[in-house]
């Protein structure tokens, strides 16, 4: 039935939104971020106040 196409392409939008949302969050909160502390601990403590 042709009249019930719009419809069809809308939840498949949806559906394609909702599925792109999920694998985006799970990319961005699976990514585990070890920061290299070491080098950056030793760059301030090897600055020295002049006051």
């Amino acid at each position: 039935m042709p009249q019930m196409a719009p419809m069809n392409w809308l939840t498949l939008f949806f559906m394609f939104i909702v599925i792109f949302m999920i694998f985006n969050s799970l990319n961005y909160f699976c990514f585990l971020y070890f920061p290299k502390m070491s080098s950056f601990n030793n760059k301030i403590s090897s600055i020295n106040w002049k006051w």
